[in-house]
C-alpha cells in the first residue's frame, strides 16, 4: 500500500468562481468558519439570526449584501429560552414580511450541547448529516465547553473538531464569541482567549462601539472587506419587527480619525427625529438639498417602516418622548433611539 499524499501539479486544481467563493456576497464565504465577535449587548445574537435568516430566505443580509447561495439554516442560542428564540426569529419575519411557516431555519432544542465532549461532538455531527444546512450558527462559545480559553493546546482540539465538521460536511460555522476590554490594533485579536481563535477565522464579524454607534466591521482570509458601517437595533410602532438595520455606510479617512458618511435617508429622520415641532416636507427639503421626487421616496419609505408618520402640521417620528425632545442635542450625537 503506497504511503504518500495524493498531490497534483497547481494547474490541475478546481477554479473557483467570483459566485462560488461567497454564501453572503462581502459578508461570508462559503463554507467558511469564523466568528461573529464582540463586547456584551452589542447584539451578536441578533446579527447571528440576521446571518441565518438570510441565507435561509435568500433575502439580503441586512438589506444590503445579496445571498449568493441560500439554504437551510441551523442555529443553537445557548443563552436563550425558545419562547424568546421563537420570539427574534419571529420579528425578523414579521420586518421581512416572510412566513415563519416557510422559513427554512431550524433550532437546535438540547438545554446543553458541549463541543469538548466526544458525545455532544458526534450528535452534533449526525444532526448537521441529516439536516445539511449551509450555515451552522452557534452561539455563544463560551457556553458550549468547559475548557481554558486563553490555553492553545485545550482549545485546538475543540476549533479541529469544527474544521473538521465544516469540510466533511460542506458547512459554514458562526460561532458567538465575547473580546477582552484591552485594545488591540486587529480587532480579532482583542477576541477572548488563545490567538488561534483569531487565527482559526476565515471570516469575522466584529461588533464595537464608538461614540454610542455600534460599528460593523468584517474580515475575510482571502479577500478583501467592504467598509465598516453603523448598524442598529430597531423595531417597529409597536415594538415588534426588532431587526437590525444599516444606518450610517462607508467610512471616509481623515489622518488618524475616520468620520461616517451618513446616509440621506439617515439625516432625513435625525431631521424629524430632532425637530421639537412637525417639520414640513419644504423644510426637509430645503435642509437636505434634495429634488422633490427624491424626498417623497425617502419619506415614502421610512413611514412604510413605521419610523415616521405624517400629520396636517409635517412629518413627526413615530415615537417621540418629550424627554427625547428636550435632549434633542444629546440625541443628535449619538446613535439614533430604539423604535
Amino acid at each position: 500500500m503506497s504511503q504518500t499524499l495524493p498531490a497534483v501539479p497547481a494547474h490541475e486544481l478546481a477554479i473557483q468562481t467570483d459566485d462560488e467563493r461567497w454564501l453572503i456576497r462581502s459578508v461570508w464565504g462559503l463554507s467558511a468558519v469564523g466568528m461573529i465577535a464582540g463586547s456584551a449587548k452589542s447584539y451578536k445574537t441578533w446579527t447571528g439570526l440576521e446571518l441565518a435568516f438570510s441565507v435561509a430566505t435568500g433575502l439580503p443580509f441586512l438589506g444590503k449584501f445579496p445571498v449568493e447561495q441560500r439554504g437551510r439554516a441551523l442555529v443553537y442560542l445557548a443563552e436563550d429560552a425558545l419562547p424568546l428564540v421563537r420570539g427574534r426569529i419571529e420579528s425578523l419575519c414579521v420586518h421581512r414580511k416572510f412566513d415563519i411557516r416557510a422559513l427554512d431555519l431550524f433550532v437546535i432544542t438540547v438545554p446543553e450541547l458541549r463541543l469538548d465532549l466526544a458525545g455532544h461532538q458526534e450528535k452534533l455531527r449526525q444532526t448537521v448529516a441529516h439536516l445539511k444546512p449551509r450555515l451552522l450558527l452557534l452561539d455563544p462559545l463560551v457556553r458550549l465547553h468547559r475548557l481554558d480559553e486563553n490555553n492553545a493546546t485545550e482549545m485546538s482540539g475543540l476549533l479541529g473538531y469544527l474544521r473538521a465538521l465544516q469540510r466533511e460536511l460542506d458547512v459554514a460555522i458562526v460561532l458567538a464569541h465575547h473580546v477582552s476590554k484591552r485594545a488591540r490594533p486587529q480587532q480579532g485579536q482583542a477576541m477572548r482567549g488563545t490567538s488561534d481563535l483569531h487565527a482559526w477565522t476565515d471570516c469575522a464579524a466584529y461588533l464595537a462601539w464608538q461614540n454610542k454607534q455600534l460599528h460593523l466591521t468584517l474580515e475575510h482570509r482571502a479577500a478583501k472587506p467592504p467598509p465598516p458601517i453603523v448598524i442598529d437595533l430597531v423595531s417597529g410602532p409597536e415594538g415588534d419587527a426588532a431587526h437590525l438595520e444599516v444606518l450610517e455606510e462607508g467610512v471616509v479617512r481623515s489622518g488618524d480619525e475616520s468620520t461616517p458618511t451618513l446616509s440621506l435617508a439617515t439625516k432625513l429622520y435625525r431631521l424629524i427625529w430632532n425637530s421639537a415641532k412637525p417639520i414640513s416636507r419644504t423644510e426637509l427639503r430645503g435642509l437636505l438639498k434634495v429634488n422633490n421626487e427624491k424626498l417623497g421616496a425617502l419619506l415614502a419609505n421610512l413611514e412604510h417602516h413605521g419610523r415616521i408618520r405624517r400629520t396636517p402640521q409635517g412629518w413627526v417620528p413615530t415615537s417621540r418622548p418629550e424627554a427625547a425632545v428636550r435632549k434633542a442635542g444629546e440625541t443628535q450625537q449619538g446613535r439614533l433611539p430604539l423604535m
